[in-house]
């Protein structure tokens, strides 16, 4: 049988990664948490070392979860794991904390909010962790399913400074859920040394060194297979399967002369990955076996130990098991769980044992699978709602049902990030059996499939057919089609060309409408006709609503900044970040939170903008995925802060190579030559920066060309090509004036003085944008007639905008500008004395983030809240901030005007 190790047995060749997680636990019981990840092969001793942690942490509380390759699709399935033993700090959660973890594990009915469920398993963890600290232990990590996984990382960023340490096993090949940025050690073979010494100390059987050395060049340093290989004292055939797979098969050996009694409850402990007793043994006496016999048979293999929780010796023994049953012993143990499975409790978990134990189609089946998808959804398991429906698919009789629940599990598993999954799913459709509706939705989901494959550029058509197929008998559907397929293009950083391409058909095939919309609008607007389409647009942006900023937020806001109008965008960034809240949406408020930078980089707010990209990074972190580019890329350009600029903009590169797709960003590479034009002329680097914006402006883009051609005009100026620069203010002059707004008209002035050094051209930039909400355009008209004043000699006039230009752009975090007037201001003989730091120059992003939350009133829990971090986190941040600004309490915040919220001036 297989030999367990002794828990005071030392671990052979193991002395670095033992040191790894003594330090891990030592740190925590010292309130410096942490993570780590073991990561190796199956067999490895992944395991081993966990239980060494285990027995070696004293004075700790220890809680394990572990994967089940057999239930990874059920929405927190782990993390309930987990939690289960901590449930009793529940009541001393946050009641929205409460409700969200009972929302996870199905106890309660409603929408799930991944933020608030991560939140309250740091406030179970850092609750019980104040009576004694607290080791977290999760084996076969791979299998966890992916919103617990994401739970569980969350949980292991945020307990730096809490006494709780988590220790992960997981096989190299987990999912990307972000463990792997968790610090990470290889649990790599034994030597050939250690692997003899390990057999000299395990071996139940004498072996001479030809039969040692052949078992130790087998084993390929994987402890486990050598003890496996060994348990027939070196008399086993060669096998060239891989090493998990012969360690399966040593499990599998242990299974041979057992009773058919002993088989079939092995078997109904494997098809059972909660190892719950409470189910076990009911099903087992459902299948008439006789418990006490049978269970000290199976015990006696050493493969199972049945106690307070079902554990096999190892996670490969239970896949052995398992797989060493036959199909219909499978169904026979699956059916027998589904009956004595709480319908209440673990509906989810029933029916999918219902579904396991079907030989064949089964329509109600199917029907319940269906409804089990509906309630992962309603819970934020996407990834478990697509799941559900494609076994539903497989079960399905009745040929139009089939068809419905392709779509759904396609749809579901596109949205759970599997998109090769939910192609394969489209493929086996009978294109024979779909309506036209149908065909449509089915174009629909491929377009949006090829959107996030780089290379792929079939989206665009697959669209288009699709708002054909829906012309007749859904026209409003049909018009949505071509949104969509433009919001979906701006999603993936894809305008351009792309967005003319499904513009140019939408002219020739969109079924007419009533009122004229956002589509008339962007269709106007493809042809340059601006005096007609941006009317159109601010009525359709403004008539349409919170609705349509809603479902297409990168359209709303792009249109926004196409009509200079920055309220306006700062009303759609706040209200999806209201919506992003509402609705537990991370994609959304993400959004919401970096257009909420944009606006606040843009009117010189750069403590706000800064707060915004910080929260916005803390919930790109819980979610697992990167941050959003675009908003960093401004304020990086905006702050002249070249080195930074330069590795976003390595980023966005590899983004835009197709290294990262579809990471949600709608301007990750839209605005990559705008904002590198920004950057340069502040840096006065003009070559660089006219080259940039000729790259922005040289196809004339939508939505990428309005914002540049200010910067094109002044390089262009700069750099001496007065062709460039007149044609780039005319083409401005006429947007800005169909816009309608100061702001535009205001910085289209300053472009037309640079072209024509005409003296009321500037003075005209300068009023109208005292008028507007953008205070950096303002610094920077000031700069610029200060600048021609003094080329005209009037060194008495220059002096004022200099000085009010170096004033505005030093107080709105525009560094590189300031040095531009700073300079000018030297050359008329003016001593410019050095700006005084910032301060959110003295903070970093999170605690810059913390300060402003504090200064407006908000609790250290609240704050914790917002940023999803712990309390105990949110006063480590405070006592940080404290000792960098000199204070000595959070009233004192308030006397540091960046961290003050300012008032926004309207702009007309």
């Amino acid at each position: 049988m297989p030999t367990p190790v002794s828990p005071t047995e030392p671990l052979v060749g193991r002395d670095e990664l033992l040191r790894r997680v003594d330090e891990l636990t030592g740190a925590a019981s010292a309130g410096r948490g942490g993570a780590l990840v073991l990561e190796g092969e199956a067999g490895i001793g992944k395991s081993a070392l966990l239980d060494h942690a285990h027995h070696a942490a004293r004075g700790f509380r220890v809680v394990r979860a572990s994967g089940a390759e057999f239930e990874q699709e059920l929405p927190y399935s782990a993390l309930h794991q987990l939690c289960v033993p901590l449930l009793e700090h529940l009541a001393e959660l946050p009641a929205r904390q409460r409700d969200a973890l009972r929302v996870a594990f199905g106890l309660a009915e409603g929408g799930p909010d991944p933020f608030l469920i991560g939140l309250a398993a740091l406030g179970l963890a850092t609750a019980a962790a104040r009576e004694r600290p607290l080791l977290c232990l999760v084996d076969d990590a791979q299998w966890v399913d992916t919103a617990s996984a994401r739970a569980m990382v969350f949980l292991a960023r945020r307990v730096a400074v809490d006494p709780v340490a988590m220790l992960f096993a997981a096989r190299p090949a987990y999912p990307a859920t972000g463990l792997g940025e968790l610090p990470t050690a290889a649990v790599r073979g034994l030597s050939d040394e250690d692997a003899r010494v390990l057999l000299a100390r395990r071996s139940p059987f004498p072996l001479d060194d030809q039969v040692r050395e052949r078992l130790v060049a087998e084993a390929q340093g994987n402890p486990l297979a050598l003890l496996e290989l060994d348990r027939a004292g070196g008399f086993v055939p060669p096998d060239l399967a891989s090493v998990p797979t012969r360690i399966e098969h040593g499990f599998r050996s242990c299974l041979t002369g057992l009773s058919a009694g002993a088989r079939s409850l092995l078997t109904l402990a494997s098809a059972d990955p909660t190892g719950d007793p409470g189910l076990l043994w009911p099903a087992a006496r459902r299948l008439n076996l006789t418990v006490v016999p049978a269970g000290a048979e199976a015990e006696a293999t050493g493969l199972v130990a049945f106690g307070t929780r079902i554990r096999f010796c190892h996670p490969l023994a239970r896949s052995a098991v398992y797989r060493a049953a036959d199909p219909a012993q499978r169904r026979a143990a699956h059916a027998a769980l589904e009956q004595v499975t709480d319908p209440v409790t673990a509906p989810d978990r029933r029916a999918w044992h219902r579904a396991q134990a079907c030989s064949g189609p089964d329509d109600e089946v199917a029907g319940e699978l269906e409804r089990c998808a509906e309630r992962a959804r309603a819970r934020g398991g996407v990834a478990a709602a697509a799941a559900f429906l494609e076994r539903s698919v497989a079960l399905s009789l009745d040929p139009a049902r089939r068809v419905e629940r392709t779509l759904r599990a396609a749809e579901a598993g596109f949205e759970a990030g599997a998109s090769g999954k939910a192609a394969t799913l489209l493929a086996a459709l009978d294109t024979a059996l779909l309506d036209e509706v149908q065909r449509a939705d089915a174009d629909l989901l491929r377009g949006r499939i090829a959107f996030t494959r780089p290379g792929d550029g079939s989206g665009p058509a697959l669209m288009v057919r699709a708002a054909g197929r829906l012309a007749a008998p859904h026209p409003g559907r049909a018009r949505d089609s071509f949104l969509d397929a433009v919001e979906m293009s701006l999603v993936v950083g894809r305008g351009g060309a792309v967005i003319d391409q499904v513009l140019t058909a939408a002219r020739s095939t969109a079924p007419a409408a009533g009122p004229p919309d956002v589509l008339d609008g962007l269709m106007v607007l493809a042809t340059g006709a601006y005096e007609t389409a941006l009317p159109l647009l601010r009525h359709a942006l403004h008539d349409s609503g919170t609705a349509f900023w809603t479902r297409r937020p990168a359209l709303a806001t792009m249109i926004a900044f196409e009509l200079w109008s920055m309220d306006t965008n700062a009303e759609i960034a706040a209200w999806l970040v209201k919506a992003g809240r509402a609705s537990g949406s991370p994609l959304l408020l993400r959004l919401g939170l970096a257009q909420k930078a944009v606006d606040a980089t843009l009117t010189g707010d750069l403590g706000e903008a800064i707060a915004a990209t910080a929260e916005e990074e803390a919930i790109a972190d819980a979610a697992g995925a990167p941050p959003l580019l675009h908003h960093r890329l401004h304020l990086a350009a905006h702050r002249g802060r070249g080195d930074e600029f330069r590795r976003l903009r390595e980023a966005a590169g590899r983004e835009a190579a197709g290294e990262d797709p579809a990471t949600g960003d709608p301007g990750q590479v839209m605005n990559l030559h705008w904002t590198t034009a920004l950057l340069n002329n502040g840096l006065a680097d003009y070559p660089a920066a006219l080259a940039a914006a000729r790259g922005a402006t040289e196809h004339g883009d939508l939505f990428l060309t309005g914002a540049a051609l200010p910067e094109l005009v002044e390089a262009a100026v700069r750099c001496g090509d007065r062709v460039t620069a007149a044609r780039a203010a005319d083409s401005l002059a006429e947007r800005t004036s169909a816009a309608g707004t100061v702001a535009g008209r205001g910085v289209a002035a300053y472009s037309r003085g640079l072209v024509t050094g005409v003296e009321d051209h500037y003075r005209e930039a300068v009023d109208l944008l005292a008028e507007s909400s953008l205070l950096p355009y303002l610094a920077r008209a000031h700069l610029l007639y200060g600048e021609w004043l003094r080329r005209e000699g009037r060194r008495r006039d220059c002096r004022e905008h200099l000085r009010t230009a170096h004033d505005m752009l030093s107080r709105t975090g525009a560094e590189a500008f300031a040095r531009r007037a700073a300079g000018e201001l030297r050359a008329t003989g003016e001593k410019v004395r050095a700006p005084s730091g910032q301060t959110y120059d003295k903070l970093t992003m999170q605690e810059v983030a913390v300060a402003r939350l504090v200064a407006s009133g908000a609790t250290s829990n609240e704050v914790a809240v917002q940023l999803h971090v712990s309390k105990r986190t949110v006063d480590a941040h405070l006592r940080h901030i404290f000792r960098k600004l000199a204070i000595t309490s959070r009233r004192q915040l308030k006397d540091h005007p960046g961290l003050v919220a300012r008032e926004r001036p309207d702009s007309p």
